[in-house]
């Protein structure tokens, strides 16, 4: 058994913090759509949009980021599993790089709803 599991939530948090940590550390995409993040708030900050539509724009952007990293450690597995080039290694990490690409759409979306919104005068 894995020594991460049944630990207490502060120790499963550490180790979720690890990873976000490493991913920010190994990752220039995660950090360019953390700082892409920042922006966003600080422009819902400003727009004052509404409830709904902070609670669109968290969850699209969680998915993004969360796609991302799940990305990251499909990557750094699959490369440590198998560290040759292989076909079907690579259709799993372009699988994996085509969710990050449709989360961030999908963010896209959201943001272009909320501008349609916006300048319609709410």
């Amino acid at each position: 058994m894995s020594a991460h599991k049944n630990q207490p939530f502060a120790c499963r948090l550490r180790f979720a913090a690890a990873g976000l940590l490493y991913g920010l550390v190994a990752e220039r995409s995660l950090r360019l759509q953390v700082a892409v993040f920042g922006l966003v708030v600080i422009a819902l900050l400003v727009l004052e949009p509404g409830a709904l539509w902070w609670a669109l724009v968290m969850v699209a952007s969680a998915a993004v980021l969360g796609a991302e990293l799940l990305n990251t450690a499909l990557e750094r597995l699959t490369d440590h599993l198998h560290p040759d080039v292989h076909p079907q290694i690579r259709i799993v990490k372009d699988c994996a790089a085509g969710a990050v690409l449709l989360s961030v759409l999908g963010a896209i979306g959201v943001a272009i709803a909320l501008a349609v919104h916006l300048l319609s005068g709410r």
